[in-house]
């Protein structure tokens, strides 16, 4: 079983399997209900952030950026627990949306105070893209082979690798071209990323009916839950930033 998303390996679900026949077993009811647990307590920090970013003018970015920060180490720490130590996920996977929340928050606003409207627009379309994808999925009218698990994989791990260049790169004040800019270049990477974003939650889907089918212990509905947040956290800043391109070109 491959994912491009690093929370739900290849042996997380077949290592945390049970036997024991009176063990509580992981349920796709108890998955969606877990999710959507992630999802509010994600909208309220970053609700909090916008907030804070929006009530102080001028000095609105200054005040939410500690928030931005903190959201940033404390989502990636509780990450890193969650992926390598997956028990933990009915603790450290709310605070992990708690803190991505708060990050989001802040860089959903810094989005909105240059496009208006874009943030209802990413949010619209990041939703409606996972119900699409749902309903074509729960309808077998996709079913991932292995090849395309195999590419989707490869792709995600050449975008990462893209990302964490430029990262570096920026800190010696060079940057790649063309892909940040609003040029076709440009737009034509992060509709190929989005794509890219998308076509993960397919393979989360299937990872998670994966883990339904081997009766994965209960506490594996809260791990299930983090790795399909990652990938929406994921889609929703890509969409975020296709947007801000096609927006920036009128």
């Amino acid at each position: 079983m491959r994912t491009g998303n690093p929370a739900l390996s290849d042996n997380v679900f077949r290592n945390s399997v049970w036997t024991d026949a009176n063990t509580q077993v992981m349920t796709l009811n108890g998955v969606v209900m877990k999710t959507g647990i992630l999802l509010v307590v994600l909208a309220t920090t970053a609700i909090f952030t916008w907030q804070q970013y929006f009530a102080n003018g001028a000095n609105g970015a200054t005040t939410a950026m500690p928030y931005m920060l903190g959201g940033l180490i404390g989502g990636a720490v509780f990450a890193l627990i969650t992926i390598f130590r997956p028990t933990t996920a009915p603790w450290t996977s709310p605070l992990y949306a708690a803190c991505e929340g708060l990050a989001l928050g802040g860089i959903s606003a810094s989005f909105e105070a240059q496009y208006g409207g874009i943030v209802m627009q990413a949010v619209g379309l990041t939703f409606g893209t996972l119900a699409a994808l749902l309903a074509v999925y729960s309808t077998g009218l996709i079913k991932p082979s292995e090849n395309f698990k195999l590419g989707i994989v490869a792709a995600t791990g050449g975008v990462m690798l893209v990302y964490l260049a430029s990262m570096v790169l920026g800190f010696f004040g060079v940057a790649i071209p063309h892909i940040h800019g609003n040029g076709l270049i440009g737009i034509g990477f992060s509709l190929f990323v989005v794509v890219l974003a998308s076509l993960n939650l397919v393979l989360d889907f299937d990872f998670i009916e994966e883990g339904v089918k081997n009766s994965a212990p209960k506490y594996m509905e809260w791990y299930a839950g983090f790795g399909l947040l990652m990938t929406l956290i994921w889609l929703y800043v890509e969409i975020l930033r296709l947007l801000s391109k096609l927006q920036s070109r009128d």
